[in-house]
């Protein structure tokens, strides 16, 4: 039997074409959301090194560990440089540009998780000199190509807030629907009409509403809710369109 040839693998270069990186490095780094005082904000390291890394901020990363998988490895990764432990992360992006670090050519897969600040005690690691939240608007000079990264991770935020329910990784357990609507527009950067928010917001039955009220507030004490885990979780699971 005759076999054709395959014109599409034709136009692929032999795997010892100079044109090959041997080595490539490969690397993690994670992009933390979070928020507080009605600010979105973004964990950030300074590293225990030398040079360029030692001097401006970074997401937390560091290399892939030998005989680990990719997501426990952003775990240790996480770990080790911000006592931030056991998140659920998602895969985000694959940066691969052939600059982004001038020295030599490294490719690094980012990751996401949003987590509420206040449930986690900071502490630089053995790798790491400093660590802190910055809020998104207002971020330090960062090294190699992790602005690109952040904002990488902010679009897909936007994306999911629309997509399926943002807010029990971010929100205290009991919180008003002012509070919750600041969230939105925080991740959004607009203002939404309140009367239009709301509308939809308790349509979707995520909320269950508390015989308590807020305490200790100068102003008007608001109604105090929590999420309904079941339904929380069903609508994370299956999706809807938030149409804001």
């Amino acid at each position: 039997m005759i076999t054709k040839p395959n014109h599409h693998l034709q136009n692929i270069p032999p795997l010892d074409d100079e044109r090959v990186d041997e080595r490539p490095l490969l690397t993690l780094d994670c992009v933390i959301l979070g928020f507080r005082a009605a600010q979105l904000q973004v964990l950030l390291v300074k590293w225990d090194a030398e040079g360029e890394e030692a001097e401006r901020w970074a997401l937390p990363g560091g290399y892939v560990k030998k005989g680990i998988d990719l997501d426990a490895s952003a775990n240790i990764v996480l770990e080790n440089l911000t006592g931030v432990s056991n998140l659920y992360m998602e895969q985000l992006h694959a940066f691969g540009a052939a600059n982004r670090v001038l020295s030599h050519r490294a490719i690094t897969i980012a990751y996401y998780a949003l987590i509420s600040p206040e449930q986690y005690h900071l502490r630089p690691g053995v790798k790491g000199r400093d660590v802190k939240w910055f809020n998104v608007d207002e971020l330090p000079e960062l090294i190699y190509d992790h602005h690109e990264i952040i904002q990488a991770g902010l679009k897909r935020l936007r994306k999911k807030v629309r997509e399926e329910p943002i807010g029990f990784e971010l929100l205290p357990e009991k919180f008003t629907l002012t509070q919750i609507q600041v969230l939105y527009e925080t991740i959004l950067g607009r203002e939404l009409d309140k009367r239009n928010f709301r509308k939809k917001l308790l349509k979707m039955n995520l909320l269950t509403r508390l015989d308590e009220i807020q305490q200790g507030v100068a102003h008007r004490a608001a109604r105090l809710y929590s999420f309904d885990k079941d339904n929380y979780s069903r609508l994370k699971k299956e999706g809807f369109n938030f149409d804001l």
